[in-house]
């Protein structure tokens, strides 16, 4: 056996343990979300999380992986690869199947991420409908625009692409604080704005079950684990990457340490101020470093662990002004989802886009000779870096934000949006699952309005 099968073998078996540690964040986002909701909904979120995976394979085969990394003239939308038909499927040394699973595992992350922010009022219907645009149509196009081969503004043309560099070197994103994080959050805040708050939440009675600070917990350290594969595994390889992808864990870990720390001591100092006495909240600690993670992704292989350190520092502050502001504009966001991933997502690009060194991103990319030399970021002498990706943060907010409205709109027009109050009042649960009607909540958390998880 050649030494290039066993690299690609090698390299094979690296995308396929990043697709698995990946695909375990669904069991995260499961525990986070059931800890979050009334005892009454846990059944519909659960299954909205099985079929975050099982729908979302079905739609990424047919046609999200095409649009998403095929063939693209424009850069915008793929044109080949639907239903796995490409040659480098057959290929004995090519890794094509081992690319489609890892990025199934990143589209069934963006559409979890919308389905906590609308828990315990959207409807089955609206849920399948979403899932599907966001699958099938939003999400591919800016993974292709991001990411693809061809895309408009991605950094992974090659050396031998005919294609110009946006920009002179691409958006820096390298395993998707924009890409997957930001177009989840913004279809999630759109989400949530159309369907607008649960009567808990305007009420100021929101209860969560005796065991929700535990799986919250649990959920947030299963994401932290699975994170690992998600920045990790965006090095494609392991054979000559393993110091990078090594670094890569570093500063992920780093960055999620600091964002934790750091929001549980800004989110307690600010509701302690409020409340006049002292108080330090698991619900800070567990968000900051979900918030520090998203922070990080994007530039986890192009950034210094220093840098990570402040990058995590920083998301402590978006994640906890945004959540706030979004309380105070009236948004019923369940789990926070768009202060974690939307906001913090937008500012993980950014943060890239400062912190980026020579050195770093020669490595993490390769792309040219030379490039080492001019796409470092702002703090290290480089400027377009933050120009083209504020560029790319506008054409996900467009992208998303324009298409999530037309889909929660036209559902809200035909009256499929949001289940009824009756409905909302007995659970989901037992309305739409056949499970036996839950009486009362177990236990009235102490949790305010909005800030579990």
């Amino acid at each position: 056996m050649s030494d290039d099968l066993i690299y690609g073998e090698l390299n094979t078996l690296w995308l396929m343990l990043g697709a698995v540690l990946v695909f375990l964040m669904q069991t995260g986002f499961a525990m986070l979300e059931v800890g979050s909701v009334n005892a009454k909904n846990t059944r519909n979120i659960l299954l909205k999380n099985v079929l975050d995976g099982s729908l979302g394979a079905l739609i990424w085969w047919i046609i999200g992986y095409g649009i998403a990394q095929g063939d693209s003239p424009g850069g915008f939308v793929g044109t080949s690869g639907f239903a796995l038909a490409l040659d480098e499927f057959d290929s004995a040394d090519g890794n094509g199947y081992a690319s489609w699973l890892f990025q199934w595992a990143f589209a069934a992350t963006t559409a979890t991420i919308v389905s906590g922010a609308v828990a315990e009022r959207c409807t089955i219907t609206a849920y399948l409908v979403y899932s599907f645009c966001l699958i099938g149509w939003i999400y591919p196009v800016v993974v292709q625009v991001g990411w693809g081969g061809d895309g408009a503004m991605s950094p992974w043309l090659g050396k031998d692409s005919e294609k110009d560099y946006f920009m002179g070197c691409g958006v820096i994103d390298f395993a998707g604080s924009g890409v997957v994080h930001m177009t989840g959050g913004v279809a999630a805040l759109v989400g949530a704005a159309f369907l607008g708050p649960r009567r808990s939440f305007v009420e100021n009675n929101s209860q969560v079950p005796v065991y929700g600070p535990v799986f919250q917990t649990l959920g947030t350290l299963i994401l932290w684990f699975g994170w690992y594969g998600f920045n990790a595994g965006s090095t494609l390889a392991i054979v000559g990457y393993g110091n990078l992808a090594a670094k890569v864990m570093v500063t992920t870990t780093i960055s999620a340490a600091s964002g934790a720390v750091s929001t549980l001591a800004l989110g307690s100092f600010i509701d302690s101020k409020a409340a006049g006495k002292m108080m330090i909240k698991l619900e800070y600690a567990n968000n900051g470093v979900l918030a520090g993670l998203v922070g990080i992704t994007a530039g986890c292989a192009t950034v210094e662990p220093y840098a990570a350190f402040f990058i995590g520092f920083g998301a402590s502050f978006v994640y906890v002004f945004s959540s706030k502001f979004l309380k105070k504009m009236g948004i019923d966001d369940v789990v926070d989802a768009c202060p974690v991933h939307g906001f913090c997502g937008f500012y993980g690009v950014i943060s890239a886009a400062l912190w980026t060194t020579p050195h770093n991103y020669a490595s993490a990319y390769g792309i040219y000779d030379g490039a080492d030399e001019k796409c470092q970021g702002l703090f290290y002498g480089g400027g377009q870096q933050l120009g083209a990706s504020f560029v790319f943060l506008l054409f996900v907010l467009a992208w998303a934000g324009g298409w999530s409205c037309l889909v929660f709109g036209a559902l809200k027009a035909m009256g499929l949006l949001r289940i009824s109050e009756e409905v909302e009042e007995e659970g989901m649960d037992s309305s739409e699952h056949g499970a036996p009607m839950f009486k009362k909540a177990t236990e009235k958390s102490d949790v305010p309005v909005g800030e579990g998880v």
